[in-house]
């Protein structure tokens, strides 16, 4: 089997690609803070902001295709943190991205879709790129870093995504599900809009691209949802006590990182080469059948 390198591989995103990875590929997982010790998938402790550490990685483990999903997401942290944060962010991916080139090897990044500013949704990959935060603008320099260096990479820009909690990490379903169990109040934006998929589902986008895709691909879901349309879905799917959720605009929350809007991605030339989202609906039901 040929060998993938994923790198963030105790992250939430990254857990998942290696989960559905390892069937096709001998998989190399990179982690820095926190340690997991999946079965099947062979963990690397590196720091991917010490170039040295990151060409040692390439030159012993010699992968077929990287997959770069590390990153510091948290749009607030970023806002507060932007040197730290660009090391990871910005600098790592464009040397990832170097030494893709160098070995002449598939690499597919993790994006966003808070590269854009939210005033003219949906948003294809030829849209002029205008973000509104720290988070979104590193995204927007990783991308145009890492294809100067390797125009064969795939940009990938990733939606909300939601999923079971992984031995490391959450998606935003858990606090959500935990407030309402136990009926604490849970105000969701009625305000902000997101093309969302699972985990599993932006999993098999990116192995998709890391396959088929040069340049920038959308895997956004296929249904425009608001947070609160989408705690109401849960609720549903999940038959969760509903009485604590409540409808609240993003003026009403102060938050260190602005946010855009409505970011809905027109994912349809990803469409057009075979992903798939299922509605949000059945992916949720499938979460709950797992």
């Amino acid at each position: 089997m040929k060998k993938l390198l994923i790198t963030g591989a105790s992250g939430f995103l990254g857990w998942h690609v290696c989960q559905l990875a390892k069937h096709e590929w001998e998989v190399y997982g990179t982690y820095y803070s926190h340690i997991i010790e999946p079965p099947d998938i062979k963990l690397v402790k590196v720091n991917l902001t010490d170039f040295q550490e990151l060409k040692h990685i390439f030159s012993d483990i010699k992968p077929a295709a990287v997959i770069h999903t590390a990153a510091q997401s948290q749009p607030n942290f970023c806002q507060t943190h932007p040197q730290e944060s660009s090391e990871i962010n910005v600098t790592a991916s464009n040397n990832i991205a170097g030494l893709c080139a160098d070995y002449s090897i598939p690499c597919a990044f993790t994006s966003t879709d808070l590269v854009f500013d939210g005033l003219n949704p949906p948003y294809r990959e030829t849209d002029a790129v205008c973000p509104v935060n720290i988070y979104g603008e590193q995204k927007v320099m990783a991308e145009v870093g890492m294809l100067e260096r390797y125009p064969m990479t795939a940009v990938c820009r990733m939606p909300l995504m939601f999923g079971m909690a992984t031995p490391t990490a959450k998606s935003f379903m858990q606090p959500f599900m935990q407030s309402l169990k136990e009926g604490k109040e849970l105000s969701l934006f009625i305000d902000e809009f997101r093309t969302p998929v699972s985990a599993i589902t932006a999993a098999k986008g990116l192995l998709l691209a890391l396959e088929k895709v040069n340049g920038r691909i959308h895997l956004g879901g296929k249904e425009r949802i608001s947070r609160y349309d989408f705690g109401q879905l849960l609720v549903d799917v999940f038959q969760l006590p509903a009485i604590g959720l409540k409808a609240c605009r993003q003026q009403d929350v102060k938050m260190a990182a602005p946010r855009p809007v409505d970011v809905s991605l027109d994912s349809s030339k990803a469409f057009g080469l075979g992903y798939q989202p299922l509605s949000l609906r059945e992916q949720l039901q499938d979460l709950l059948s797992t």
